[in-house]
């Protein structure tokens, strides 16, 4: 079975893919793990590692988290067999963790250039597998067309920030010779695309993620769940509170909160510089970003 296929921005075609459990768990278990797994899940603030396979090049992809991430959330919240998407796939971190752990995925991107880079990654793995992962090149707006109603067990990405990478970058959060590395006064916008999330202002950015969501959710299955990774984010002194905007929008169309988990990224953030002192306390956004978990109420 081929198990990676890019489609055309022009083309929209249901896709033909698998969402059943495949596993022999019992109906009433919503994944597959033991229950000395289920116990360290629990605990609301989780740490991660990058390995080699991660994305962490500035110039590939802008923001990315580690496939560790990915592969709790997917082992959390889903069965072997079922299906994930991600509407923000990016460097395709979502779809090479499903491949890891036998689960059907299919990810979504405006940008070919990040369609071709999730393409390269999957294509380093082995073509014979049980399962499939689809990158497809279209805005997230037309996900409803390509995947069918009540087939979706859990949709996990990290979407774009507002239009708050659309600004040269001044590492204040980085101290030393750190502060002036590869990434100072660069703009790490995702695409000037009008149609991309991260080239619009919060109030019409909260507005387009509950449209978007509010298309998806027909797609999950009774109970079916979601995980946003999210930051908040500085901008003129002020705190930006992103992960309230899509609590927000997700509730007005329909999803219901269930937990909020901190990823601590103090384990793998070096040289953090000392930011607003001494007049001016601000929790640094680098060593920290939300994983909100939301499902569809039957």
């Amino acid at each position: 079975m081929e198990s990676s296929t890019v489609q055309k921005k022009e083309q929209i075609t249901a896709l033909d893919i698998g969402y059943e459990k495949t596993c022999e768990c019992p109906p009433n278990h919503i994944n597959c793990m033991t229950a000395k797994e289920w116990l360290k899940a629990q605990i609301g603030v989780w740490q991660f590692y990058y390995e080699g396979r991660d994305i962490r090049d500035k110039e590939l992809h802008p923001a990315t988290y580690p496939i560790s991430l990915a592969k709790k959330c997917i082992e959390l919240f889903t069965h072997e067999g079922e299906l994930v998407i991600d509407p923000f796939v990016g460097s395709g971190t979502t779809l090479v963790a499903a491949r890891d752990i036998n689960r059907n995925a299919v990810g979504f991107d405006l940008n070919e250039k990040y369609i071709e880079l999730t393409e390269d990654r999957l294509s380093q793995q082995s073509l014979f597998a049980d399962t499939q992962q689809l990158a497809v090149c279209t805005d997230a707006r037309n996900i409803k067309e390509y995947i069918q109603p009540g087939t979706v067990s859990l949709i996990l990405t990290s979407p774009p920030y507002a239009n708050l990478l659309d600004r040269k970058r001044q590492n204040k959060s980085r101290r030393g010779r750190e502060r002036k590395n590869e990434q100072y006064n660069k703009i790490e916008q995702y695409s000037q695309d009008p149609r991309d999330l991260g080239t619009l202002a919060l109030d019409d950015y909260s507005k387009a993620i509950g449209e978007i969501y509010q298309d998806l959710l027909p797609l999950l299955k009774p109970k079916g769940h979601c995980v946003i990774n999210i930051p908040d984010m500085w901008w003129e002194n002020k705190r930006i509170t992103l992960h309230i905007a899509v609590v927000e929008a997700l509730r007005a169309v329909g999803y219901e909160l269930r937990n909020t988990i901190i990823w601590d990224r103090t384990n793998i953030v070096n040289k953090v510089g000392i930011f607003g002192w001494p007049s001016n306390y601000i929790t640094m956004g680098v060593t920290f970003e939300y994983l909100l978990h939301f499902w569809k109420p039957e």
